[in-house]
């Protein structure tokens, strides 16, 4: 019996042998940059480790983690490195090559999004988020940002409750300074701030902080929901994100849209009249008032939004547009009252009248329509007044849009 332990003990000492010499192998091309050596030599001794002791698979399972780390598979990176550390593996350098794992995977995702591969960006942000959850938040802010500018909103959601949850702020400060010889503001890094503070390159030297994000957060999560036609959820979120923000003007749209989709049509002016006095200039606030106020047939109310429009945005084809169609509501009425008339004086006389009032109509958006048509060559405008003068016996306007019909 005591022979056959000995033989054991000297098949065991030989294997852990063994084993430590293709480990050391292996790390020594790792460090001379032969990472496919590296790894086919690791893969070609898996039955060798089989039965290897915890700290012999502990270091195994590093070397993988920088091999994989070195392939750009960070999540199996990830993975090895949190295996070794759960194991209780310990390395001088850990917490170095924990944060260079982070610098890789953020720097991809940088590439990622400026290729618009948006999807895998926010994948690997929220994977550096997940290395150290305390210092990498701002990567959990960005995943967020990825996954909205991609549409891929679900996910988008998931990260932005997560941001939620832990009311993340996202607030950083800023250091400025004024050019003593230019008289310009700059904007430094806090090392350079510190330098310039010493000298006299630079005065009004200041800190600032910036505002939080957690205002932002909300709101993205009720415009997500909106996005994705859960209109109740949205109200909800919408109504929370403006109990965090109430003068913000994007909340106020949202939950104005909200409202149009609701059919809640008082409700939705209510909210545009809101927006308009945070933004007084804003032409398409006006341009919206009008179209409700048209649907419900103030057609007085929906032309002075319509030309408010206008007045703040004299490039705003729709103000022009729906103006016109505005004015242009009552041609029907007339044609069909023009239309029932029989050939008696009284008829006869009657016709003459509608068709006055039906040329005036016309006659008021012809300088509407060239005004729009001398801004853009908007195809739309150019057909109407085409037929306008067509219908008015104007032969030279009539031929002027006909030439400039596409």
């Amino acid at each position: 019996m005591k022979k056959v332990l000995s033989l054991f003990f000297i098949f065991a000492l030989t294997v852990g042998y063994s084993q430590k010499k293709e480990l050391k192998k292996a790390s020594k091309l790792f460090e001379t940059g032969d990472v496919q050596g590296a790894s086919a030599l690791l893969a070609s001794s898996a039955a060798l480790f089989e039965m290897a002791d915890t700290k012999t698979l502990n270091q195994k399972t590093y070397l993988e983690g920088k091999i994989a780390q070195s392939n750009k598979d960070f999540e199996l990176a990830f993975q090895n490195f949190q295996a070794f550390q759960d194991a209780g593996g310990s390395d001088p350098e850990f917490a170095a090559q924990m944060q260079s794992l982070s610098a890789d995977i953020v720097n991809s995702a940088i590439e990622d999004n400026g290729a618009k591969r948006f999807m895998e960006a926010a994948k690997k942000l929220y994977l550096a988020y997940q290395i150290d959850k305390k210092i990498n938040r701002d990567y959990l802010y960005y995943a967020a940002s990825s996954a909205v500018n991609g549409a891929h909103y679900e996910l988008a959601l998931s990260y932005y409750d997560e941001l939620k949850a832990i009311r993340y702020e996202g607030i950083t400060t800023q250091y400025f300074g004024t050019n003593a010889e230019t008289g310009e503001e700059v904007e430094f890094s806090q090392s350079e701030y510190e330098i310039y503070k010493k000298t006299d390159e630079y005065t009004n030297l200041r800190e600032q902080q910036t505002e939080s994000k957690f205002p932002e957060i909300v709101k993205n999560i009720a415009l997500i929901y909106a996005e994705m036609g859960d209109n109740e959820k949205a109200m909800t979120a919408v109504k929370e994100a403006r109990a965090e923000n109430p003068k913000d003007l994007n909340l106020i749209l949202t939950e104005a849209n909200l409202y149009i989709q609701l059919n809640e049509n008082d409700r939705f002016e209510s909210l545009m009249k809101e927006a308009i006095e945070q933004d007084p200039n804003n032409s398409t606030l006006y341009f919206n008032l009008g179209v409700v106020n048209a649907q419900r047939g103030n057609a007085e109310e929906a032309r002075g939004y319509y030309e408010k429009s206008i007045e703040l945005n004299p490039n705003f084809e729709s103000g022009y547009l729906n103006l016109v169609s505005l004015i242009l509501e009552g041609e029907s009425a007339i044609v069909e009252e023009m239309n029932g008339l029989g050939n008696s004086k009284a008829d006869n006389a009657r016709y003459d009248v509608l068709k006055e009032t039906r040329e005036s109509l016309y006659k008021e958006c012809v300088p509407i329509l060239e005004k729009l048509i001398g801004i853009s060559q908007n195809q739309e405008a150019i057909k109407t007044l085409m037929n306008i003068y067509g219908t008015l016996g104007d032969n030279e306007g009539f031929m002027r849009m006909k030439g400039m019909v596409e």
